[in-house]
């Protein structure tokens, strides 16, 4: 049975719980790696510390946390899906949940668009982002005075982070892997893994030229995917930002989807008047760091085989957790242990 929504603006339950991720406060951590796959999700939370039991809460929108701690800290993994409308739900919706700030790595899967075998391992600078631009006409494009795709401004990762995952996942990689880390390039995110990517479908994409357009336009670019872009802005938009009174005002109420599922008690809710972030008012900032997996090449045409993918995931997952574990937050910039999933007895 649903509740009855009394504001749309940012719905949550009266517990806390934000709409979408179905998370509330002390139920997701300050360091967090994002994922698309709940397999991914579960493979790198394996290496968490025993004590305490990692906490997991599936929603019903597809989205798993699991909170733990890795090496003594504070570590989410958050599987989210594809694509930027994704990114957009977990980085705002964690962000409402969590005092302090916010370091996020994702760590997914790309097509190389540079001359690397499958299996190599990308860690981008930048981003930019490539949409089909819907005032194109795709049907009689000669008669279009648009471009039939739109490729934005570049977006900097968070330089230190970033520096941080190459020499992490360096320091992972198997002494056998002959395969490269590849740093300091550009990434496109795109909307679409079909037409904005270049590939070719019965459907009429006028794409045929956009990796080429890409190349020209783009320095150092390097790989295709969907998130990274999305996360990227959403950092650099929110740095420096006093962190949200929102929180002290008493909650709405939300409709059944936050409902979620968890596998250990969670923390009890703060009262709706306490609010969940000790920090409202002073600044804080969001870091954000990506690690991509080659599983297709664009230029050779090869796809990674599931036994890789399996080996890949074991290493690169441990090495963006040493990255984040090595990163240095303030004391008084982290979400307080109390009550908190991951407080230790």
């Amino acid at each position: 049975m649903k509740q009855t929504l009394t504001d749309a603006n940012f719905p949550r339950t009266a517990d806390l719980r934000v709409y979408h991720l179905g998370l509330r406060p002390g139920e997701v951590a300050n360091r967090i790696v994002t994922v698309g796959s709940p397999s991914r999700a579960r493979a790198i939370s394996a290496h968490f510390d025993e004590q305490p039991k990692p906490f997991e809460l599936a929603s019903e929108r597809g989205f798993l946390t699991i909170t733990g701690r890795y090496k003594g800290v504070p570590i989410s993994v958050i599987s989210i899906g594809m694509g930027h409308p994704n990114v957009d739900f977990f980085v705002r919706e964690v962000r409402e949940c969590l005092s302090g700030d916010m370091l996020i790595v994702r760590l997914g899967s790309c097509g190389s668009l540079i001359d690397v075998p499958v299996g190599s391992v990308v860690v981008p600078k930048s981003s930019v982002a490539v949409e089909r631009n819907l005032d194109f006409d795709f049907v009689n494009p000669q008669e279009s005075t648009e471009k039939p795709y739109r490729i934005s401004k570049p977006v900097l990762a968070d330089p230190e982070l970033h520096a941080q995952v190459h020499k992490s996942l360096a320091a992972a990689k198997p002494v056998d892997d002959g395969k490269p880390i590849v740093p300091s390039t550009t990434n496109a995110s795109a909307d679409s893994f079909y037409s904005s990517q270049g590939r070719q479908t019965s459907f009429p994409d006028q794409n045929e030229n956009l990796i080429e357009l890409l190349q020209e336009s783009v320095n150092d670019l390097a790989t295709f995917e969907m998130e990274t872009f999305w996360l990227y802005h959403l950092a650099a938009c929110w740095s420096g930002r006093k962190a949200s009174s929102m929180n002290a005002h008493a909650p709405p109420l939300a409709a059944a989807p936050v409902q979620p599922t968890a596998s250990q008690h969670s923390p009890a809710a703060k009262a709706p008047d306490s609010g969940s972030n000790a920090l409202a008012g002073h600044e804080t900032i969001i870091r954000a760091a990506a690690a991509q997996m080659v599983f297709a090449s664009r230029t050779s045409q090869d796809f990674i085989t599931p036994e890789d993918v399996a080996v890949l995931e074991e290493w690169t997952g441990k090495g963006v957790l040493d990255a984040l574990a090595e990163m240095v937050i303030a004391p008084d910039r982290v979400h307080a242990d109390q009550g908190t999933v991951w407080e230790l007895a």
